[in-house]
């Protein structure tokens, strides 16, 4: 029988374009246009300035593009580009793969494609096979892993860096495994890093560790092709559970298709209430006595400030969200996270009554309100992984788009990704 890392280095160099599911796609191209939206705002965050300053102090070869302007050697401008693109924590998330799938993979595909010279079709291929292999491990390595201090985007990401890499430059299964095996011994990400500069840079460590291995692989290098799950190997020694479930349907049923893509710009544990109380609004805020949010314990010392005063703080706080909510504040805005609101007495007021209880009983990804008013009580709820159908995504994503960078610009993303541009031509819009 083949081990982990084989079948998924089998699955990765040997599925056929034409049997990649037209759904799937579909989804992966929403994560194109919203991992270059999410990319492309963040571009001027300091840690955007610092890695783009030293990919071009260092120079090199001219073969992938930055964000934010300059050319870089490929597994540079994967560097630079994974950590950009999750400088913000606007990107999507996979919660059985507990990270953020697309800021590893699709900046390792990018440069590679940029640097060979692929086209739209094996660019947007190994991007959908990337992130497939990406969550896939994720839930092999399971939650030990992650509650354990590692930071899945960085980790299991490295792994789906490495193959999307590899397919698009053309090597077996065999070399594949062996780059899979290579990478297990750089792939890394803490989540101490949390909060610092460190977070996004675990993004962008995945996706240049991956161009890195397989490009080794390329020239000839060997190492372990086992050492993802053998002993001593990356799984055994990472706190990973060898999740068996992890390849259950693999080439034929697309955990891709249940990624979670962010529609406000705070922490992902605050989406499901935003979401729940937008079927409530609009309210009165006058009218308003109580909000009672029930929520799963582990996002109680995650997101739960109480009362923040500034805009960093209140991206992690239920009760400024969600009586951002209700006060009209697009909470999908990012501009709306500032100091400034947090002093303002009417939304103080309104905060002051949201009270969030934690209750097991409730799944991490769903959140329960209670909302009493003046006329009545009213209760609502919301689970992320609710199905949701592609055009209702599609749009979500798009307003995203628009209210990060304009109509125009993200009208030009969506054409390059859906009128199959070539990775030159997209990779120019973030420049």
């Amino acid at each position: 029988m083949q081990s982990f890392s084989q079948q998924l280095s089998a699955f990765a160099c040997q599925t056929a374009s034409s049997d990649l599911p037209e759904a799937a796609l579909s989804v992966m191209q929403l994560s194109l246009i919203d991992w270059a939206a999410c990319a492309i705002a963040g571009r001027d965050e300091p840690v955007a300035q610092i890695l783009r300053a030293q990919a071009i102090e260092e120079a090199g070869a001219a073969q992938a593009t930055l964000v934010g302007g300059g050319m870089a050697p490929a597994r540079m401008a994967a560097l630079v580009n994974g950590t950009i693109s999750h400088a913000l924590d606007y990107d999507d998330t996979h919660f059985a793969h507990i990270g953020h799938p697309s800021v590893a993979v699709i900046p390792a595909a990018l440069a590679v494609a940029q640097k060979i010279g692929a086209d739209a079709a094996a660019f947007q291929a190994a991007c959908l096979i990337g992130v497939e292999v990406a969550v896939r491990v994720g839930v092999w390595l399971g939650r030990d892993h992650y509650q354990g201090g590692f930071h899945q985007t960085g980790t299991a990401g490295a792994f789906g860096a490495t193959v999307a890499a590899a397919r698009l430059m053309g090597l077996s299964a065999a070399q594949c495994q062996m780059a899979l095996g290579l990478v297990a011994t750089r792939a890394s990400g803490l989540k101490s890093q949390f909060g610092t500069m460190g977070k996004p840079y675990n993004a962008g460590l995945a996706a240049s560790n991956g161009v890195e291995a397989a490009e080794l692989v390329a020239r000839g290098f060997i190492a372990n092709p086992d050492a993802l799950e053998a002993a001593q190997g990356f799984g055994p020694t990472h706190m990973g559970q060898g999740d068996p479930l992890a390849l259950a349907g693999l080439g034929e049923a697309w955990l891709l298709e249940t990624v979670s893509h962010k529609f406000h710009a705070c922490c992902h544990g605050l989406h499901a209430a935003l979401e729940a109380m937008n079927d409530l609004l609009p309210l009165r805020p006058e009218d308003l006595r109580a909000i009672e949010v029930r929520t799963h314990p582990r996002w109680m010392s995650v997101c739960n400030q109480s009362a923040p005063m500034t805009g960093l703080g209140a991206k992690f706080s239920y009760g400024t969200v969600l009586a951002m909510s209700v006060l009209g504040h697009d909470t999908a805005r990012l501009d709306n996270y500032r100091d400034s609101l947090c002093v303002d007495p009417a939304l103080q007021a309104l905060r002051a009554r949201v009270h969030v209880v934690a209750d097991d009983r409730v799944s991490e990804t769903a959140t329960r309100l209670k909302v009493q008013t003046r006329q009545g009580i009213y209760e609502a709820a919301h689970d992320l992984i609710a199905p949701m159908d592609l055009p209702q995504r599609k749009a979500k994503i798009l307003r995203k788009a628009e209210s990060l960078l304009g109509r125009d610009t993200a009208g030009a993303a969506v054409l390059a990704v859906e009128g199959a541009g070539s990775p030159a031509e997209f990779a120019a819009l973030l420049a």
